[in-house]
Formats: structure tokens, C-alpha cells, sequence
């Protein structure tokens, strides 16, 4: 499926304390749109508010990361939270990233779940409802990033019947399943790192709708925008060659509108 443009988005802001994670001040140069972290998987309120301060200087468009309160794994270990857990800790950490965004003149444009809790959505009724939930009580009219792809369906169709506006994401930096979910970070492979296969399928995703899964099966998928994650090594060289190689193909990366 042809566009003529899609957004660029990355997961940064993750530092905190005297830990630097990820290559945010090269990085936020080539993107559209960047998942700030709220502190709890990463991040801490000085670099909240340097990001949202980062983002604001280069044009780009802040949403929030929220993840689950689990600094030491990073947010990528599943826990075992109630519905009203989740929407609660939604709310209290898009929340505060929202405060960083006013303090800047800045609107918070959409929500993004990390790791463990985005992908423990996909599967699971009651982490997706308290997700979908917590963003229509902050704010009905903040952007839901949901997995593209069939596997997905769950958690747009939730956010939609709560009247969110759902974007679809696909990662061209990790490998996928032939079921259309990504692959544990725990197997080899999970994570590509060659900045020419990344680009590669980077395009396949936004000019012909599709993703290779790790046994060349190609899923369908309509992804509005492509995330790279900022802890990746080489992350600067990645994003650089996959907007190179999106414009060079005449599809302009842009902040994602609309959403369905």
C-alpha cells in the first residue's frame, strides 16, 4: 500500500540519574515525533524536561512512554497488574510528562506504552482496556500508538470504540514472527543493527505496506509511522539512512495526522 509520507518516531528521554541511554541530541534531527519516557522504566524530571525542551527546539512532536514501574528491567519484564493498576499508573505518568509539555508551550500530542506493557497489550484485554482507558481520562484527544498488523487489532479496536484516534506502528529495527508480533529481545536476531536492512525494510513498510517476518514471510501491515529505538547501537546511523532512503523514494517524513 503506496504513501507519500509516514512519521518517524523514537523512544528517548530514557536517561536518568548519572546513566546516559541512547543518542537523543543526534537522533531527534532526523524524526517526526518522539515517546519521551515518564520515569518509570526510565527517565527522571531533569530529563523529561530536556527532552520536551529538545523536541520543541527541533519542531518534532512529544508523546508520552509510559511503561511499568520497573527501573531495573527497564520496563521489559512483564508484571502482573489489575486493570485499575494500569490505568492508575497510566495516568499518573503520562500525566506528568503532559506537565513538562505545558511548561514548554507545548501540546502532548500522543501515548506510547514501552516495552513489556505494549506488548503484553496485544494479547491481553485487560492491560489494553486500562491503557485505552487511562488516555481517554487524561486527554480523548491524544494519539493512541498501537502495533500495525493484525496482531494489533486488540488494542486499536479497543482504543477506537473509546473514540481515540489510533495510529499503526511497525518497527523496522526488529524481527518479527510469522504470526505478525516482534521477536523476544531475548533471541538472537530480535534487534537489527545493519543500517542497509533496516532502511530495506523500513521502505517495504511504507511504500508496500508489508514487514518480513524471520522466516521471509511477508505480513501485511499499514503502519502511519515506523519507530527506531534509541538504544539500538548505531541508532543515529539507522534513522539517518532510513529517512535518507524514504526521500529518496519521494516519501516525506512527517507527523502522523488523521488516525482511525
Amino acid at each position: 500500500m503506496a504513501t507519500t509520507s509516514i512519521d518517524l518516531n523514537c523512544d528517548m528521554g530514557e536517561s536518568f540519574g548519572a546513566y546516559k541511554i541512547g543518542m537523543d541530541a543526534s537522533v531527534i534531527a532526523y524524526i517526526s515525533s518522539a515517546n519521551i519516557a515518564c520515569g518509570w522504566h526510565a527517565g527522571d524530571p531533569m530529563v523529561m524536561d530536556r527532552t520536551v525542551r529538545m523536541a520543541k527546539e527541533h519542531g518534532v512532536s512529544p508523546g508520552a512512554h509510559p511503561g511499568y514501574p520497573d527501573l531495573m528491567g527497564f520496563g521489559r519484564r512483564e508484571m502482573n497488574l489489575s486493570r485499575d493498576e494500569i490505568r492508575s499508573y497510566m495516568i499518573y505518568q503520562i500525566g506528568a510528562l503532559q506537565g513538562f509539555c505545558a511548561a514548554h508551550g507545548l501540546k502532548l500530542n500522543h501515548v506510547k506504552p514501552h516495552g513489556s506493557l505494549y506488548l503484553s497489550a496485544v494479547a491481553n484485554e485487560a492491560v489494553a482496556r486500562g491503557i485505552a482507558e487511562a488516555i481517554t481520562a487524561v486527554d480523548p484527544d491524544l494519539y493512541y500508538m498501537a502495533l500495525a498488523g493484525q496482531k494489533g487489532e486488540l488494542v486499536a479496536g479497543i482504543g477506537k470504540a473509546m473514540g481515540l484516534k489510533v495510529i499503526r506502528e511497525a518497527f523496522p529495527d526488529r524481527a518479527y514472527t510469522p504470526d505478525g508480533t516482534l521477536v523476544p529481545r531475548s533471541r538472537q536476531g530480535a534487534v537489527i543493527k545493519d543500517p542497509a536492512e533496516v532502511a530495506a525494510r523500513a521502505l517495504l513498510m511504507a511504500r508496500d505496506g508489508v514487514a518480513v517476518a524471520s522466516d521471509g514471510r511477508r505480513i501485511p501491515l499499514r503502519a502511519q509511522t515506523l519507530c527506531v529505538h534509541g538504544d539500538t547501537p548505531g541508532a543515529v546511523d539507522l534513522v539517518r539512512q532510513i529517512r535518507q532512503t524514504l526521500e529518496n523514494e519521494n516519501i516525506r517524513v512527517a507527523p502522523f495526522a488523521g488516525g482511525r
